[in-house]
């Protein structure tokens, strides 16, 4: 595992203007939610222009949530990920510029808050190349990562040398609660990493 991607969360609000349904034409709307929809869907497209790229919408509240009036406000959180501080700073312009151009257009209001930032974390090239090597050892197949999700090994790589060891899940499904791995792949991870392990142990 070479490490993880850097992760930047925001809360956003478009502000317009709830009003009935059937008698407001279509012109002179101020729907907050087609707005919305707009930049949702921009933060999808800067992901998709980076390999390591991930965007991702996960919760929205649209106010007032009536079949028949057009939504006068929509707060949602945006999800950006990508493998270097400087990859996600660029995700970060992008989504800035865009969201000022629809307000140009719009008319109607956008507030964008950053509400938390972790910094991408690479794993240090030594437990790479000792957890690669113990896995050609034991013949098993492996392929250098990088971990879309946070993990505890992050805090631990500020202090010491650190490495993590991934193992396949079923259909490629994780952090999930239909997520499996067979017992043959546990057991293939473990001896992985008593190897690591007992080569490190040894004197030097």
């Amino acid at each position: 595992m070479q490490g993880v991607l850097g992760i930047r969360w925001y809360d956003c609000v478009v502000t317009g203007q709830a009003s009935h349904a059937g008698p407001t034409p279509m012109r002179l709307r101020q729907d907050a939610l087609q707005v919305a929809t707009r930049i949702m869907q921009e933060v999808v497209a800067i992901a998709g222009r980076s390999e390591e790229g991930r965007g991702t919408v996960g919760s929205v509240q649209v106010w007032p949530n009536s079949r028949n009036v057009v939504p006068g406000e929509v707060t949602f959180s945006i999800d950006m990920r990508n493998l270097s501080d400087a990859l996600v700073d660029e995700m970060d312009r992008q989504l800035r510029a865009f969201i000022a151009e629809v307000e140009r257009e719009s008319g109607l209001q956008v507030a964008l808050k950053q509400v938390s930032h972790y910094p991408a974390a690479p794993f240090d090239a030594e437990c790479q190349q000792a957890i690669a090597d113990a896995a050609q050892r034991l013949g098993y197949p492996a392929l250098p990562i990088v971990s879309g999700a946070g993990h505890d090994a992050v805090y631990m790589s500020y202090l010491a040398p650190t490495g993590m060891i991934f193992i396949p899940c079923k259909d490629g499904i994780s952090h999930n609660e239909i997520e499996y791995a067979s017992p043959e792949h546990v057991a293939a991870g473990a001896n992985v990493l008593l190897q690591v392990m007992l080569q490190y142990a040894r004197p030097v």
